[in-house]
């Protein structure tokens, strides 16, 4: 277990700050206010008409920002001042639920906090839908358990949504992460046309979102619609939605859901098999 937890508490290649990671120094290790701090500085790019916002193509091709270190370098370009001060909504970073909670992981780890991203499902957003979504997790010592936050519900969107927990404690079964989902829809418990956003859908996405769970586990939190390579192919997609061949997927699946005791198993299962890593040019 102290392996995992170090694992986690140190940055990987999309969440390290590099040469401005005294930009994360001083910012609130309580996480009702380092949540509150994230939403300060970034703005859902799905929300944005809500806040006031217009966004141009310039300002929306900021949800292509993979690494960390580029957002920050974006945010000092939008407004100088310390993260701590909050921004005005046009001055905020754009991106969606993979980037605060991306943010999020980075920063706690930044802090020592052992924190991933999960890629997954959330449940309440749209009634009887599953939702693409992104959370962060986070390790609290205090009560020796993986919490989920969900970091880009602010006030305003838990104003307009039908929000019955707290975003800060999301329950297990309002956020359904990849593996389950895959296992929920292989078993025949759930429609896989429930799962996606907007015209997207299908066994094929929940497959997706399993891999890029997966990744996510080994500290690799590509982009929602990263692919054409290795396991997130179209051959592999074609096949899924056609019931034809689930390869390793099943397998992943499992792994993801079996707790910090298959932690050994899924860092082996990425070191070894090259259809899993992702090509150099996700991380330049």
């Amino acid at each position: 277990m102290d392996e995992l937890l170090k694992y986690y508490a140190t940055p990987g290649p999309m969440t390290d700050p590099g040469p401005r990671a005294a930009l994360l120094d001083g910012l609130p290790s309580e996480i009702p206010a380092l949540v509150k701090t994230i939403q300060g500085f970034m703005v859902h790019i799905f929300w944005a008409e809500a806040y006031g916002l217009q966004l141009t193509d310039e300002r929306k091709s900021e949800v292509n920002l993979r690494r960390v270190e580029c957002q920050l370098a974006r945010l000092l370009e939008l407004d100088p001042r310390p993260l701590t001060e909050a921004r005005s909504p046009e001055r905020r970073l754009v991106g969606n639920c993979r980037d605060f909670s991306v943010m999020l992981t980075a920063i706690l780890r930044h802090q020592g906090v052992p924190a991933r991203a999960r890629c997954g499902f959330g449940t309440y957003f749209l009634p009887d839908h599953f939702e693409d979504h992104w959370v962060c997790e986070y390790w609290n010592a205090e009560q020796v358990r993986w919490i989920l936050v969900d970091a880009q519900l602010d006030a305003l969107m838990l104003e307009k949504l039908p929000i019955d927990f707290d975003p800060l404690d999301v329950p297990r079964d309002r956020f359904i992460v990849g593996g389950q989902a895959w296992q929920l829809c292989r078993s025949g418990q759930e429609d896989p046309q429930k799962f996606g956003i907007f015209e997207w859908h299908g066994m094929a996405f929940v497959a997706g979102d399993l891999l890029r769970d997966f990744l996510a586990l080994n500290k690799i939190e590509i982009l929602p619609w990263d692919g054409g390579w290795g396991y997130l192919n179209p051959s592999l997609a074609e096949s899924v939605e056609a019931g034809t061949d689930f390869g390793p997927l099943d397998h992943l699946a499992a792994l993801t859901l079996g707790g910090d005791a298959a932690f050994d198993e899924i860092r082996t299962l990425y070191a070894n098999d090259p259809e899993l890593h992702a090509p150099e040019e996700i991380f330049a």
